[in-house]
């Protein structure tokens, strides 16, 4: 036992190197969504496409992306993955020399390729390499490693992309066509230089994973057969599976308004150092995952922790809408509370059973993170649709309520993940 422990620990260690490579990339979105909105001139729904180009790319991508694991394996599919991640890098080089939103969105969708690619490969491997009940505390370990470099380029990139923001779009509002064109274009020009070393990192990870001892494994052979004994022949006779996508399609659409939405929320509210405050969001999910690697499942099941995760989202949600200010600005951050624990505890239950057809579902898994390009232009287009009606009914502070009021969004997302926790999880598998 202990030498397979000691085996595992420098796979385990390179898997979570990709996947804090993930979480830098993923989250440094949520200072991108108001710098894009001052630099392109955005509505709020519109400045929500970035999300939208991010995630979106795991529905279009996330089948490929199977059939290219099929065929080239875990490790060059990680390897290709994060080449990918490089090109839409370096797209946003002539994105900020033209201004184009739309470039800046190819780039974005580029990159949420090669994640998608990624994602596919390394949540299965963590999750079968090694006991399927432990399997949430080594993804909360990968958690941790995602949310905390998370943490580090929504920082770093709110530092160099949104010093100062508010007085910018101040000075915008005031000057006049040409000066603003002037400022707009060296605002935009902020986000190169940290691209291209992005791009570059990305390209050495790609070299060094293709050498790296990372060994070739495949999920264990499972009796796949219904609740009436009948043997499963289709992914669509997996219903615990789906019911797990629409799960996730929830959830991360959850998670992506509490991780991008809240610098935006800071600002409108007009709170200082609102760029700092995604890091509460990943701050509060990295202590429940190290909650979740020691409680899990020494003390508490899987599905436990789903249910409390459900539960507690619930409660966040409804406190987000019922205070004001700094108060519910750390609602919305605590939601990283509810959310940490849903993705470590979903993908092992959604995968129980499904041996030989556990590559395809881990793809439709990962499309379920396309919830992330669907449920945040909601919130913006509600937060659109509240401005104007308070603005009719002569209402004062009409940004602030309209944000807050919208995260009521959240309510029916977290009433699914409940769901699938009682009883989703278990539709459809053989009883023993």
């Amino acid at each position: 036992m202990s030498e397979q422990k000691g085996s595992m620990i420098v796979p385990i260690s390179i898997v979570a190197g990709l996947f804090a490579t993930l979480g830098f990339i993923t989250w440094v979105n949520g200072a991108l969504i108001p710098f894009m909105k001052s630099i392109c001139e955005l509505t709020d729904a519109e400045s929500f496409l970035v999300a939208s180009a991010s995630y979106i790319s795991f529905c279009v991508m996330a089948l490929p992306a199977s059939f290219i694991l099929q065929k080239i394996g875990y490790k060059k599919g990680m390897s290709f993955g994060l080449l990918l991640m490089a090109a839409g890098a370096l797209v946003f080089i002539p994105a900020a020399s033209s201004r184009t939103y739309f470039v800046f969105l190819t780039g974005i969708f580029i990159q949420g390729a090669g994640m998608t690619l990624l994602q596919t490969a390394v949540n299965p491997y963590i999750t079968i390499l090694g006991p399927m009940e432990s399997a949430a505390k080594r993804i909360s370990i990968m958690g941790i490693c995602n949310k905390a470099a998370g943490a580090i380029g929504s920082v770093i990139f709110g530092t160099l992309l949104l010093s100062g923001i508010n007085e910018k779009n101040e000075m915008l509002a005031a000057v006049g066509e040409a000066e603003k064109e002037t400022l707009l274009n060296t605002m935009a020009s902020g986000v190169v230089t940290p691209y291209i070393v992005m791009a570059a990192v990305l390209v050495v990870l790609a070299l060094l994973i293709r050498v790296a001892p990372l060994p070739d494994i495949e999920a264990p052979e499972s009796d796949e057969t219904n609740e009436s004994g009948v043997s499963k022949t289709s992914i669509f006779q997996f219903p615990h599976l789906w019911l797990g996508v629409l799960t996730l399609f929830t959830y991360v659409g959850a998670e992506v308004i509490a991780g991008d939405s809240i610098i935006k929320y800071g600002l409108t509210l007009g709170l200082d150092n609102a760029e700092f405050f995604t890091s509460f969001t990943l701050g509060a999910m990295i202590v429940t995952y190290l909650l979740g690697v020691v409680l899990i499942p020494k003390f508490i099941s899987q599905e436990t922790a789903l249910k409390i995760s459900a539960i507690l989202g619930i409660i966040f949600s409804f406190c987000i809408l019922f205070t004001t200010g700094f108060t519910s600005v750390l609602f919305v951050a605590s939601l990283g509370i509810a959310n940490a624990l849903v993705w470590p505890a979903v993908w092992p239950l959604a995968l129980n059973g499904l041996g030989k057809f556990t590559k395809t579902a881990s793809a439709l898994l990962v499309m379920g993170i396309s919830g992330g390009a669907v449920i945040p232009p909601l919130y913006g287009a509600l937060e659109d649709a509240k401005k104007a009606a308070l603005t009719a009914e002569g209402a004062v502070d009409v940004a602030a309520t309209a944000a807050t009021g919208s995260y009521w969004i959240l309510l029916p997302c977290y009433a699914v993940i409940l769901f699938y926790a009682f009883s989703g999880h278990r539709i459809g598998l053989n009883k023993k």
